[in-house]
């Protein structure tokens, strides 16, 4: 998708990794950012991203905001973005890069993603960034009816699948395995993975 390359390549990428990785910033692997959390590789947030099919006039929530870099990307192709952040120095460093930056079109919250964004909702488009076990039923409410999802199911420090995840426009829900990942577990408020 030409537009998903051209919010690729505006994003400046080594402004969203540690000073310590900014010579690795577009290798194609993923960064950590610490506290055990990675900015996923170029490669998967374009992917991601095209899998999603965002118009300009869509309102999007990410659960796991990590640095702000897929939320920075997605800024460029929808009207808002709502981005989850479950670990609060993670989500302030994103709310101060993206707005230094000028990405004035995404908020960023410090909370459990799992239960998403309710007074933000419906949500054209879902964009999970962490592994799950499942796929939270509070984000399948939050999907507008002709909405998409893109979570990565499977266990934690396994193969998961990167699963989309249609809702019709009588809010039947289909999900489609997609191609093999391995994502960093999302975490609950008490640390642990989602179950």
């Amino acid at each position: 998708d030409p537009r998903v390359l051209e919010a690729m390549r505006s994003v400046p990428r080594p402004l969203f990794v540690p000073p310590s990785s900014i010579r690795l910033a577009y290798g194609d692997f993923p960064i950590p950012i610490g506290y055990g959390q990675t900015i996923s590789q170029p490669y998967i947030v374009a992917l991601m991203t095209e899998m999603l099919q965002v118009k300009p006039e869509h309102k999007l929530l990410e659960v796991g905001t990590g640095s702000g870099y897929q939320a920075a990307i997605l800024s460029q192709l929808a009207k808002e973005v709502y981005t989850i952040e479950i670990i609060k120095p993670l989500a302030l460093q994103a709310e101060e890069r993206l707005k230094k930056l000028q990405y004035l079109n995404v908020q960023v919250k410090v909370a459990d993603g799992y239960y998403g964004w309710e007074e933000h909702a419906p949500f054209d488009r879902i964009m999970v960034t962490g592994a799950a076990t499942f796929v939270p039923p509070p984000l399948l409410k939050q999907l507008r009816p002709g909405g998409k999802m893109c979570i990565p199911v499977g266990a934690q420090y396994s193969v998961q699948y990167l699963t989309m995840v249609e809702k019709s426009e009588k809010g039947a829900i289909t999900m489609k395995k997609t191609l093999p990942v391995m994502f960093v577990p999302l975490t609950r408020g008490d640390g642990e993975p989602w179950q």
